[in-house]
């Protein structure tokens, strides 16, 4: 059962059965876990960390499973985007076109860099999600 759980997940011989566990929570990292309505483009809206603001979408997917926004940083860290997974998005609110995620701005500014060469390859997405699962509220690490 083990050694059909792990297959297609990759999580090989290397990697013991709790790595599944991990590789369950970063898939499920990638889906909205709030309502978001179908027809609104989050691209322009606000990003608000838990301690200020960061940016401002510069684009949004609503894959199943794949889920994310691309954060454009402006000057805040000269530039930087990041690729942050929807299970991130804490509250939305369409009014002020705002968006809240459950991570501080140094999270934000220490995750790594987008790379708009391989944002859509799996194995992008897998070293994005190692290094949110570590700082996800009440996770090991987060301090929260």
């Amino acid at each position: 059962m083990r050694e059909a759980f792990n297959q297609g997940l990759g999580v090989g011989e290397n990697y013991p059965y709790e790595e599944g566990v991990v590789v369950m929570a970063t898939i499920e990292m990638w889906t909205f876990t709030i309502a978001t309505p179908p027809n609104v483009d989050l691209s322009g809206f606000k990003v608000e960390a838990r301690d200020g603001g960061v940016g401002k979408v510069d684009e949004a997917t609503h894959e199943a499973g794949g889920s994310f926004v691309v954060v454009d940083t402006g000057p805040w860290i000269f530039g930087k985007k990041v690729m942050l997974p929807a299970g991130l998005i804490r509250d939305l609110d369409p009014d002020t076109e705002t968006i809240f995620v459950d991570l501080t701005k140094d999270e934000i500014k220490n995750a790594p860099e987008f790379d708009e060469s391989t944002y859509r390859n799996q194995t992008y997405r897998d070293e994005l999600g190692r290094y949110y699962t570590g700082h996800r509220v009440g996770s090991p690490g987060s301090g929260t």
